[in-house]
């Protein structure tokens, strides 16, 4: 494997590789910097756009990314050619990364219209309602509290105790940062898929041969199926992974279609 690396899947794995461990050990302050946050926090910068994909949470969500690059990236770079394969993979990450925000956005302004309504008139129904529909964000205590505020409509006291908790939460959902090459990584798994899409890969879990079209499918199936349910207690982009397919695919679809620009 590591013999046939290409020259682009190699300085991709020494940066995010490099970058890994400047962060966790020597300047930690890096994580905070170059993650990538909603665009109404105090945190963000335009340039986290970029370097969102060279960060990662720990060493296996780096593994997950890397080890991905590591088997697909190499028969694709010898295939595009190395200036399409680091298009490919920047593209992907820049624009899942400029999608996800507008996803963000839209998810946090329809959070904090709900929580505008609730505290220009307040009432537990409401208060309850938004614990269920985002129970992720609140401690388990909270449905004690809401018991409370239903028994106690009118007490001042938990009423400004709920606005202070939803204050709480926006402030939280504000500042959640977002790490990791996932979107350019699925930008190369739907560009392998199209270009070979019979190649029989053998998977570890469970160990058995699949094509490749029929893995990429799934993993966008399962993907899908993921944003849909917006499980508030998963902290996956799944949204991130599917912009990296849509983007990826469309890149490739153009390629194809100009038999010229391949090498």
């Amino acid at each position: 494997m590591f013999r046939n690396i290409t020259p682009v899947v190699q300085n991709l794995l020494i940066i995010n590789i490099g970058l890994l461990i400047v962060s966790q050990f020597i300047f930690p302050q890096l994580n905070q910097w170059f993650a990538l946050y909603y665009i109404h926090s105090p945190y963000f910068k335009p340039f986290q756009f970029l370097t969102y994909m060279f960060m990662h949470a720990d060493f296996w969500h780096l593994f997950g990314n890397m080890f991905g690059l590591l088997i697909f990236g190499p028969l694709l770079e010898q295939f595009l050619g190395p200036k399409k394969l680091l298009i490919l993979w920047m593209v992907c990450g820049i624009g899942s990364g400029v999608l996800y925000s507008g996803y963000t956005a839209y998810r946090m302004n329809n959070l904090e219209e709900k929580v505008a309504m609730f505290q220009s008139n307040p009432d537990p129904e409401t208060f309850n309602k938004l614990v269920i529909e985002n129970r992720g964000f609140f401690k388990r205590t909270v449905f004690d509290f809401v018991d409370d505020y239903s028994r106690n409509p009118d007490d001042l006291n938990i009423i400004s105790q709920a606005n202070q908790t939803l204050d709480a939460i926006l402030e939280v959902q504000r500042n959640v940062p977002m790490v990791g090459a996932s979107g350019a990584l699925f930008g190369v798994l739907i560009a392998f898929a199209m270009l070979f899409p019979n190649t029989q890969l053998f998977l570890l879990f469970p160990p058995i041969p699949i094509k490749a079209k029929y893995m990429v499918l799934f993993y966008s199936l399962y993907t899908i199926y993921n944003v849909f349910v917006n499980n508030p207690l998963d902290n996956v982009a799944h949204f991130a992974h599917l912009s990296g397919l849509v983007i990826g695919g469309v890149l490739v679809y153009f390629w194809k279609k100009d038999r010229n620009s391949f090498y």
